[in-house]
């Protein structure tokens, strides 16, 4: 753009000198002719740099997540294609399952080993409260029995002695003295098995845990510890369903296999160090960076442009999403040593800026790493941006040119 705009002004200045001698060329015009374009394309070109600041590194920066899978095992099949578009969900590997299977299996066993003595446990529990019931209705019943047998035995002996007198006296017959004594026995051998009864019931009852009979109490504990049995081999089930679940690796995104090297056979590990292929997703960040200096008019939202030499001649639409005001060198990382300045003072980082691409170029191809250039069109001196669309432009096209002799 500037050799452009030179030459306008050679042009210009060769009519007004040259063709035409509308004014004279000497040393003083001559003189004049040459400081006006230094001065003008400075002027132009520095403002055009806090204005509409350009980068010449834009980057595009994807996810890259490392794949590790979370059992160990031998692989049986990597049916994922290297460097092809894989769908969020679609088979990356898978490893031989045999030894979960067997494990679920005997965890799903000892589950339902477990849940029948959770039954039987819970029978042990009801036939104590029952037991622990039916032992106060007979104690209910045997209280009530010796509450009868008092009065009855009561009447009995004062028979007794009111026969007693009447023999005594020749008035009364002995045999039914006889009977009255005989009821008396029979009725005193009653209330003794009664209250013995009751006494035995009374006893079985005294057994008290927590204000619950000892034998409830007991069958309760062994229904509480049956269910957490069962409960931590159904934790046991869920984990090896889990473990089997993970022999199969699945890509977590939307992206790409690169290097894949794992081939069926190979034996892989659960180990945050040794993971089993690299998985790049189709997600993208494009990053320009600035020096500090050049971004004190820069905000979200304006309009930016930027290229990038995997597209040569293609203008990429985006504006400002963020600045990240954060670098390095505004960290101090913790440590036993003071802080070193140098002999030479460290040259300034620059801030990235992130860029969201617009929606018409959203269904380009970015490759992860992918560089170039780009530049950002502030709010202010929108008439001279122009001049810096041109200059994009022009670059963009020299990316055709592959400069190499050979």
């Amino acid at each position: 753009m500037e050799a452009l705009l030179l030459a306008i002004y050679a042009f210009f200045v060769w009519l007004i000198f040259i063709k035409f001698k509308w004014l004279p060329w000497n040393t003083t015009s001559q003189v004049t002719v040459v400081i006006i374009p230094i001065v003008a394309m400075a002027a132009l070109i520095l403002t055009l740099n806090v204005v509409a600041p350009s980068s010449n590194d834009v980057r595009v920066i994807k996810y890259v997540v490392q794949v590790i899978p979370q059992v160990r095992g031998r692989v049986l099949e990597v049916p994922v294609e290297p460097n092809r578009l894989v769908r969020k969900g679609e088979l990356l590997f898978r490893i031989d399952p045999a030894q979960y299977q067997i494990e679920l299996a005997a965890a799903k066993a000892k589950l339902a080993a477990d849940e029948a003595k959770l039954a039987q446990a819970s029978a042990g529990l009801v036939d104590a409260t029952a037991g622990a019931r039916q032992l106060q209705e007979q104690l209910k019943s045997a209280s009530g029995q010796v509450a009868a047998l008092r009065p009855r035995l009561e009447l009995a002996r004062l028979r007794v002695k009111q026969n007693r007198e009447l023999v005594a006296t020749g008035a009364g017959d002995r045999f039914a003295l006889e009977q009255a004594e005989a009821n008396l026995v029979e009725l005193e051998g009653q209330l003794a098995t009664t209250v013995a009864n009751e006494a035995q019931v009374t006893q079985k009852l005294s057994g008290q845990v927590n204000g619950e009979q000892a034998s409830v109490a007991a069958a309760r504990a062994q229904l509480a510890t049956a269910k957490a049995q069962v409960d931590l081999s159904r934790a046991d089930v869920a984990n090896a369903q889990w473990s089997l679940d993970q022999t199969s690796v699945y890509a977590p995104a939307n992206g790409y296999a690169v290097n894949v090297q794992l081939r069926a056979g190979s034996y892989v590990t659960a180990f945050p160090v040794a993971p089993a292929m690299s998985f790049v997703e189709e997600e993208y960040q494009v990053i320009a960076f600035y020096a500090q200096n050049e971004l004190p008019l820069v905000e979200p939202g304006n309009h930016a442009e930027f290229t990038l030499k995997t597209l040569p001649g293609r203008v990429i639409k985006a504006k400002v999403d963020s600045i990240v005001w954060a670098q390095g060198q505004g960290q101090v990382v913790q440590s036993g040593q003071l802080p070193t300045t140098g002999a030479i003072p460290i040259v300034p980082g620059r801030f990235p800026v992130k860029l969201e691409v617009e929606a018409r170029d959203r269904s380009l191809f970015f490759a992860a790493g992918a560089a170039g250039a780009g530049a950002i069109y502030t709010e202010h001196a929108a008439m001279i941006h122009i001049v810096r669309m041109v200059i994009l432009r022009v670059g963009t096209i020299t990316d055709y040119l592959v400069l190499k002799l050979h």
